[in-house]
């Protein structure tokens, strides 16, 4: 049985002008089960007789259900969204493996029907979302090449998934259409990665992405979402040599990415966060706006569009000390092991903590220059890092330094500043700098976030609409390397920021002011028991 829950304003009362600067206003509020909205429902007529008998009795039961729920579908429409939060089906969990895998964050995904396990590198700084399908040349997949998996990776074969279908060449997010004969062909795909000679190239499908709710108003769910992948018959470069070798999951603000079609779906809110423990695991949650105690900073758009996860960082600081001359744009990139400075910056950063760090320098055959050897019975004082933002906002990196591995067990420690210079006039902030924090990409308010956080406990992953109290982490503390030798290699995940046809802008919804002022309101919202 329905029961229709009235909400009106009256005729204003009163209204008076002074001369033609402006005009006030009066009204008198109705709460929707006073007795006055029911005598109001009443002189409606025989149409209202069964939502009059349904009326609840006032601070019943039923009228706080009734409230309630009204509340909850008004906060619903209010976000836009199905669904809280929703993450991989298989728990969203990343896993970090080190050089076995080049350096980059992993999380299991599910596609097609039936459904397929695909181990993915998490890259910020591309679009697109590539596994090995139907391969011509392809990394091997098999365990046996990889000491650090338990099971084989899967390849990607759209003929054996019912919910399978090749995107034509006709349809709006093909952007290729150039290489394309007529609008029914399938669309072809190529994206060029950041590093030497790496690449991946195929055919453009439509299938189903599997995930899960567990959302504080809702039990868990399956939820099977329309998304775009590339199947990746061909792959070049660092891509057949270890990296990502079972595809990337592009999550970048171009409208062919993950969190692009689950929002425009209406699925979840324009959001999604990456958290990076620094033992080696984390978390990814797609709707994740962080929580309200975050550091943030604003998005900023390159060549007029919002292409990339943009930063405008006011310096960078090294110790207490926030270098002069060093503000600069930086790209937050999770496919990026390390992390790139705008030469310039670089050479300030470098010549301050060689400064400050109570290590001798050494020259080794490996992508850093600043590397350094110490006794295992000294005290190393390493400087911290920090990045400084407007509003006083400030990132401080947790590990700044590249141990040697190999070295912790000698009598003396060989450790690395893991920044390189780039040619680029922007930096890109790798992975190495980012572990330890809780990493929100607030695409609907074109803002980026922070905070430290326990990664394991999903739990903890609220919204700030629902007031959950920050979990922080213990107080303790790509781009490829060219020519690494000493120091394992590591991959650009990221493509180009620059316009291209293959990264189009992030759409936002601008908020438009009022034109006009409502006088009298009759809102009806009906709800189902």
């Amino acid at each position: 049985m329905g029961i229709g829950l009235l909400l009106w304003l009256l005729l204003a009362k009163g209204l008076s002008m002074e001369g033609a600067v402006g005009a006030t206003f009066s009204s008198r509020l109705i709460h929707r089960f006073s007795e006055e909205a029911k005598a109001h429902l009443a002189s409606r007529g025989n149409k209202s007789s069964v939502l009059l008998q349904a009326w609840p009795q006032r601070n019943s039961s039923e009228y706080f259900r009734l409230l309630l729920r009204s509340d909850v579908a008004r906060q619903r429409m209010r976000l836009g969204s199905q669904y809280e939060t929703l993450y991989p089906s298989e728990g969203g969990q990343t896993f970090f493996f080190g050089n076995a895998l080049y350096w980059l964050h992993y999380t299991w995904i599910d596609i097609g029907t039936p459904n397929v396990s695909f181990l993915v590198a998490l890259d910020a700084g591309s679009d697109m979302l590539w596994v090995p399908c139907d391969c011509i040349e392809c990394a091997s997949l098999s365990a046996g090449n990889y000491n650090v998996l338990d099971r084989d990776l899967n390849q990607y074969r759209p003929s054996l998934s019912n919910t399978s279908r090749h995107l034509p060449c006709g349809h709006k997010l093909c952007d290729v259409h150039s290489f394309c004969k007529g609008s029914k062909d399938p669309c072809p795909y190529e994206v060029q990665y950041a590093s030497a000679n790496t690449s991946s190239s195929g055919y453009v499908f439509e299938d189903k992405l599997h995930l899960t709710s567990d959302g504080k108003h809702a039990e868990q769910n399956s939820v099977q979402a329309s998304i775009i992948l590339g199947c990746g018959r061909k792959q070049t470069g660092d891509y057949l040599h270890g990296a990502g070798p079972d595809g990337v999951l592009g999550l970048g603000p171009g409208n062919i990415s993950v969190p692009s079609l689950l929002a425009k779906a209406g699925l979840i809110q324009n959001s999604f966060s990456i958290c990076l423990d620094e033992n080696e695991s984390g978390r990814i949650i797609f709707g994740d706006q962080g929580h309200v105690t975050q550091h943030s900073t604003p998005f900023l758009p390159m060549y007029g569009k919002f292409i990339a996860y943009m930063v405008g960082v006011e310096s960078f600081c090294v110790g207490s000390l926030c270098l002069k001359e060093t503000r600069f744009q930086a790209l937050i990139d999770s496919g990026s092991s390390f992390t790139f400075l705008p030469n310039e910056v670089y050479q300030k950063v470098v010549t301050e903590f060689d400064k400050q760090v109570n290590a001798s320098r050494i020259v080794l055959q490996s992508s850093w220059e600043y590397c350094y050897n110490a006794s295992s019975q000294e005290l190393v004082n390493i400087p911290p890092l920090k990045l400084a933002f407007s509003r006083n906002q400030t990132f401080l990196i947790q590990n700044p330094i590249f141990y040697d591995p190999a070295s912790q067990e000698q009598e003396y420690t060989i450790f690395c500043l893991p920044v390189s210079p780039s040619a680029d006039d922007y930096a890109a902030i790798g992975q190495n700098f980012l572990m330890g924090y809780r990493l929100v990409f607030d695409r609907e308010n074109l803002r980026f976030g922070w905070s430290r956080w326990n990664c394991q406990d999903r739990a903890s992953f609220t919204s700030p609409s629902n007031g959950g109290s920050p979990n922080p982490l213990p107080a303790n503390q790509q781009q490829t390397v060219p020519n690494a030798r000493g120091v394992p290699p590591a991959i650009a995940g990221h493509t180009s920021p620059k316009p291209s046809a293959a990264t189009p802008g992030l759409v936002t919804t601008s908020r438009h002011s009022l034109a006009s002022l409502l006088l009298i309101c009759h809102l009806w919202l009906w709800l189902s028991c």
